[in-house]
C-alpha cells in the first residue's frame, strides 16, 4: 500500500513541477489575478462555476473571498453558481447546458468576472456561460486541464494545467491556483495580513 501512496504523491509532485516550469501558464495565472483584483477594485463581482468536484472548488473559492482565508479582513464580492433551486429549475426548463449562463445573464454586469472551471475544457454549461459572459462584457477566466479551442476562444484568460490522464491531478492544481488567486487578492487589498 505504501508504494501506491508514494506513487500518488510522486505523480502529484510531477504535475506541480510541470506547472512550475511552464512560464506561459504562470503568466496566465498572473494575468488572471490582475483581472480579479481590478474587478474587485472597481466594485464588481466574481462569479464561479464548475461541475462535480469543480463545483466544490468554485464554492470553496467564493467562500474564501466572502469569509476568511488566513486572517480576518472584510469580505469580497464573490458568488458560486451552486444554488440547487436555480440549477434544477434551469436544467428542467431549458437544459443542463444553461444552468450557469442563465445565472450570469440574470445577475452579472459588465466588468464582472466569471471564473469557470472545466477539467476537460469541454463542459457545455461552462462553454455556454463563457459565451454569454463575452457577449455581456463579463471577463471569463477559465481553469482547465486540456487545450480546448472553443472555450479558449471565449476566455479572457485560459489557464491550462495538464496533470495526467485523469481529472484528479488537474483538480489538485486548480485548487492551488485558486488559493494563489485568493492570496494575491488579499495581498492587494490587505497587505497588513502578510
Amino acid at each position: 500500500m505504501k508504494d501506491h501512496i508514494r506513487s500518488s504523491l510522486s505523480e502529484a509532485q510531477s504535475a506541480l513541477d510541470n506547472l512550475l516550469a511552464n512560464d506561459t501558464q504562470l503568466n496566465h495565472i498572473e494575468t488572471a489575478a490582475s483581472v480579479l483584483i481590478n474587478a474587485l477594485k472597481n466594485g464588481n463581482t466574481i462569479f464561479s462555476c464548475g461541475n462535480g468536484g469543480s463545483m466544490c472548488d468554485a464554492m470553496h473559492f467564493a467562500e474564501e473571498l466572502t469569509g476568511r482565508y488566513r486572517k480576518n479582513r472584510k469580505g469580497h464580492a464573490a458568488v458560486s453558481i451552486s444554488d440547487p433551486s436555480h440549477i434544477s429549475c434551469v436544467a428542467n426548463d431549458f437544459g443542463y447546458e444553461f444552468i450557469f449562463s442563465r445565472y450570469i445573464e440574470s445577475h452579472a454586469e459588465r466588468g464582472d468576472v466569471l471564473l469557470g472551471i472545466s477539467t476537460s475544457g469541454t463542459s457545455k454549461n461552462v462553454v455556454q456561460a463563457a459565451r454569454i459572459a463575452k457577449e455581456m462584457g463579463v471577463h471569463a477566466i477559465i481553469l482547465s486541464g486540456r487545450e480546448a479551442q472553443e472555450l479558449q476562444s471565449l476566455a479572457s484568460v485560459y489557464i491550462c494545467t495538464k496533470g495526467g490522464d485523469f481529472a484528479d491531478r488537474v483538480q489538485e492544481l486548480h485548487i492551488k491556483i485558486l488559493h494563489i488567486f485568493i492570496e494575491l487578492i488579499e495581498r492587494s487589498f490587505h497587505p497588513e495580513n502578510y
